[in-house]
């Protein structure tokens, strides 16, 4: 899942970013509002961290302005402007949710993937494809009940991979939702990882998940 946080200031936001990472979202960072909306418009994100008070643009403008050009990411609005009136104008403006400053990170966290599971509807928290199971709550993935262990990143590529079972998803694709804005899309990366992933969730099993779609890129079977 890919997240873009826009904030002005830098020691949060690296904060989240890091935090994120290590969780294996892919994350850009935005330091002011036209920046921000700049990203969001012409990006795919999944979720928008958005501080109200930046500079150039303010986050209510940033959030509204988005919503007008109908991008559909979910926003987590994080200020710390915590007075009622302010909470309504933001979810009033298009956030989705809303969390005051100062906030401890596992609730962050805990917002993220309601959020992600209430736009991707997978309300039971659980991704399926045959006998492979992904856990998204507790991060761990079975495979005819056996535990499969995935680098933070892996997580994500065989996330997205299941949430787009059936369909074939090209290179470029994947390093939009899987990495972030830097990725070198001229590296071979993205098939060093599929490879990775087919070594932990194929091998052994004759009924294979995981394939390549010639000069297309990669699909997992359903």
């Amino acid at each position: 899942m890919r997240i873009l946080i826009i904030e002005d200031e830098k020691k949060i936001s690296g904060f989240i970013k890091r935090g994120l990472k290590e969780e294996g979202y892919a994350v850009d960072t935005a330091f002011d509002g036209l920046e921000g909306y700049a990203l969001g418009k012409t990006e795919e994100y999944d979720l928008i961290i958005l501080d109200l008070m930046l500079p150039k643009l303010d986050g209510l403008s940033v959030c509204r302005k988005l919503r007008e050009n109908k991008v559909k990411a979910a926003i987590i609005i994080l200020t710390a402007k915590d007075k009622v009136p302010d909470k309504v104008t933001g979810l009033d403006s298009g956030a989705d949710d809303y969390l005051t400053k100062p906030f401890a990170f596992e609730e962050l966290l805990a917002r993220i993937r309601n959020l992600l599971r209430k736009n991707k509807s997978a309300e039971t928290g659980l991704l399926k494809a045959k006998d492979l199971v992904m856990d998204l709550m507790s991060h761990k993935v079975k495979r005819a009940g056996k535990d499969i262990v995935l680098t933070g990143k892996e997580f994500g590529l065989l996330e997205y991979l299941l949430r787009n079972a059936g369909t074939v998803v090209t290179r470029t694709m994947i390093s939009e939702h899987v990495w972030d804005i830097n990725f070198d899309t001229f590296s071979n990366t993205v098939d060093v990882y599929i490879n990775h992933l087919r070594e932990k969730v194929d091998t052994g099993y004759a009924d294979k998940l995981i394939y390549t779609v010639r000069r297309r890129g990669y699909t997992l079977k359903g």
